[in-house]
């Protein structure tokens, strides 16, 4: 007899759909986390790690797009419901960050035309998105605080800003004749991102002294404070070996300075987000079993890494290229775990048929 009612089971279509509507804005942290664990390899010398990681990061890339655009299609209201909702309406930044991240890697095969066309689109989303989120997640609400929803996500926007500045400031040394404009738009991404990144650790902070903080609210995207860091410390690194353009001297010494800075305060953040981790999983008991943010720690273990290599060799100093060069391993390895366990997830949840 077949089951009907509450007893019906579902169809594959059925789940496949569910798990559209369900789609994380921030599920891009994919695309971030593997273009860049890419990037590092090939700094290492790990060629082949570096072009499968990249073919992830694009086929990934390709894959989310189609998957949202479907999500638009047929649960419009539940994009909306995600534009208008504080906790996850940043996470839309990490479409910015994909494409500009993918753009760098490929920059580095030398398709500058491709890596052109993807700063393109990262810099209309990031403008787009840079006015439209802070309105309908933050002040076009009409229930406060607003404050109490602050979380790591926010730290995202200052991610993608970076992104910009980092693929502008790759593309700024080979296309000579927009060497002008492109030295613009990275100093100017670089600042904003700065300046974001003070304004999003000010509002979280907020949020932690002024509201309770439970072991649960200490979730993976946090870890995006540190990455905001160490993407603001190789955009700088770009940005201090541009060829020569009158943005650039004006603010080569200024951003040199202000990388070690950054670089400095992610690596004194990393002791604390482990304890976070560590009271969350360990002390309190929450099940540490996959989620989508979990990309959300995997890319700024891959940025430090990369991150702490390029400021080395932009300034000379080795002991952070070595520092670099250990992070690329363990962020390589917790990449690995991370894809097997969203594999793993994927099929429990919807490819097999539920009993």
């Amino acid at each position: 007899m077949r089951a009907t009612g509450l007893e019906r089971q579902s169809t594959l279509a059925e789940r496949i759909d569910q798990g559209i509507r369900g789609l994380t804005p921030g599920y891009f942290a994919l695309v971030m986390a593997s273009g860049i664990i890419s990037v590092g390899a090939l700094d290492q010398g790990y060629l082949w790690i570096s072009r499968v990681l990249a073919s992830v990061a694009i086929v990934a890339w390709l894959i989310l797009i189609s998957l949202n655009l479907v999500r638009f299609i047929r649960h419009r209201d539940a994009v909306v419901d995600d534009f208008q909702d504080p906790a996850r309406a940043f996470g839309f930044f990490t479409w910015v960050a994909a494409t500009c991240v993918l753009g760098s890697r490929v920059a580095a095969d030398d398709r500058i035309p491709l890596a052109l066309v993807l700063l393109l689109i990262g810099s209309a989303l990031w403008l787009v998105l840079g006015y439209v989120i802070p309105w309908t997640a933050v002040l076009g609400r009409t229930v406060r605080p607003v404050l109490q929803t602050a979380n790591g996500t926010w730290f995202i926007w200052v991610v993608a800003s970076q992104s910009i500045a980092v693929l502008a400031a790759t593309l700024e040394v080979t296309m000579v004749d927009v060497r002008r404009e492109l030295a613009v738009l990275a100093v100017f991404s670089w600042s904003v991102g700065v300046f974001l990144y003070a304004a999003a650790g000010i509002f979280v902070g907020a949020r932690m002294l002024l509201y309770e903080l439970k072991p649960s609210d200490l979730t993976p995207p946090y870890w995006v404070a540190m990455g905001a860091t160490a993407i603001t410390v190789v955009a700088g690194a770009r940005i201090v070996q541009m060829a020569d353009a009158p943005m650039v001297d004006a603010t080569r010494g200024l951003i040199a300075g202000a990388s070690v800075f950054f670089w400095a305060f992610g690596s004194w953040l990393i002791p604390p987000l482990i304890a976070a981790g560590y009271s969350r999983h360990i002390r309190h008991e929450i099940p540490l079993k996959y989620e989508p943010t979990w990309w959300s720690v995997i890319f700024p273990l891959g940025m430090y890494g990369v991150g702490s290599a390029f400021l080395g060799e932009a300034d000379s100093l080795p002991i952070l290229v070595g520092i670099g060069g250990v992070q690329f391993w363990i962020a390589l390895t917790a990449w690995s775990i991370v894809i097997v366990a969203m594999f793993h997830n994927l099929y429990t949840t919807v490819f097999k048929q539920p009993t």
